[in-house]
């Protein structure tokens, strides 16, 4: 009564698993390299024709905000404070979009 896929239960010799440790370290260490890339990357976001911009970090931190005077009326702050959440919410869609793409692939390593 031989077990015929050898040691191990049927998971190959010591030296397959090693191998098997060594890719997913390699693919752990490639995937923490491409987010802390992407958490130091600066993603910029717009409103109403450039009048506001935002830009923020991988980390969705705001890094700086550009108003364009024309954007302030007094009598309308609730308008600039929309423009300044779109463009925030512009430049996030733009990091996450990002995200997806480079650590997409690397399912929840990180």
């Amino acid at each position: 009564m031989g077990n015929k896929f050898g040691g191990f239960g049927g998971f190959g010799g010591g030296g397959n698993m090693q191998a098997m440790m060594r890719q997913a370290q390699k693919l752990q260490q490639d995937a923490m390299r491409a987010k802390e890339e992407l958490d130091e990357s600066e993603f910029e976001g717009s409103a109403s024709g450039e009048l506001v911009k935002v830009v923020i970090n991988g980390k969705f931190e705001m890094v700086s905000v550009s108003i364009k005077p024309e954007a302030v009326d007094p009598d309308d702050v609730e308008m600039l404070e929309d423009l300044v959440v779109a463009a925030f919410n512009d430049a996030k869609s733009k990091a996450d979009k990002m995200k997806q793409e480079k650590l997409g692939a690397f399912g929840g390593l990180i």
